[in-house]
């Protein structure tokens, strides 16, 4: 690269410095939540970055509380245990054997695997599930599903300990129940219950599309609870962006300031949402 080259470039990289610092204040000691989606873990160079984004974010004052999925990664187990599941309005029908897989797969496999690259650049993480010190309770979502839970009662009290002590949460989606149980809980689910305990500056749900989009294929930046209603209604919010969004309201009902729907396959998708203007993804608030 010519020395002129590297000159703009450099020049470049300190202006998006600049340009961030209101973000960077505006964000300093804010606790962010973020939904870190199977398929958004799919490479190691998409992890590494993941990882990197987080490390900094903490760096410059931000309390990140990472909540994973993993569903790619356990049909991937059960087909090797030759495991049948079954799937009732997108949830998995859970019995013992498939509750033993999940809680193989999401708390060793998939846990371990993000705290491992967190640590790889230089952060320091904690691996978790809701299960540990009672962090997330749950009732049984309903017996059809079997060992799927709803998170109940949610204890805050160690992530504070963990923030306090410069570490970051790294949590998998399963859950105790009140009779000893263990509960396998949607990722959303848990992280919007985790942001709402925490009163959470951001939720960022991290999947693998850009965002909501209207009919013509756009994504929608800003949205409120009444237009997400109207989407809903006119079949413009389907499938699968139907339990994101109203995951977003219930986070949002529940105390937490916003949510985003971003797409987590795209480079320091986070950071963009967090320190520039423009943001990444769809935004929801409650006004």
């Amino acid at each position: 690269m010519k020395k002129q080259d590297m000159n703009r470039d450099w020049i470049s990289t300190a202006s998006t410095l600049s340009s961030a610092l209101p973000y960077l204040q505006r964000y300093s000691g804010a606790v962010v939540v973020i939904k870190l989606g199977g398929h958004a873990m799919g490479s190691a160079q998409a992890m590494e970055s993941f990882a990197r984004d987080v490390v900094l974010m903490q760096q410059v004052g931000v309390n990140p509380v990472i909540v994973h999925g993993g569903g790619p990664m356990i049909n991937e187990m059960l087909g090797k245990l030759d495991i049948q599941s079954e799937f009732v309005n997108g949830k998995r029908v859970t019995d013992q054997a498939t509750v033993e897989v999940v809680e193989m797969v999401l708390s060793g496999q998939v846990n371990k695997r993000i705290v491992q690259a967190i640590s790889g650049q230089d952060g320091r993480a904690v691996g978790l599930s809701g299960k540990d010190a009672n962090l997330v309770v749950c009732d049984q979502t309903n017996a059809e599903l079997g060992f799927v839970g709803t998170p109940a009662d949610i204890d805050t009290s160690l992530l504070k300990t963990l923030f306090n002590d410069g570490l970051i949460p790294v949590i998998a989606p399963l859950g105790a129940g009140r009779n000893g149980e263990t509960f396998n809980v949607n990722g959303d689910t848990m992280a919007g219950a985790i942001a709402a305990a925490l009163k959470a500056d951001r939720l960022l749900l991290l999947t693998d599309v850009a965002g909501v989009k209207d009919k013509s294929g756009e994504v929608l930046t800003e949205l409120n609870p009444a237009q997400i209603a109207d989407l809903i209604a006119d079949g413009t919010i389907a499938a699968g962006m139907i339990p994101k969004t109203e995951t977003a309201l219930d986070a949002i009902n529940g105390g937490v300031r916003a949510a985003v729907i971003l797409d987590g396959r795209a480079p320091n998708a986070s950071l963009l949402e967090l320190y520039t203007e423009h943001g990444a993804g769809s935004i929801i608030r409650s006004t």
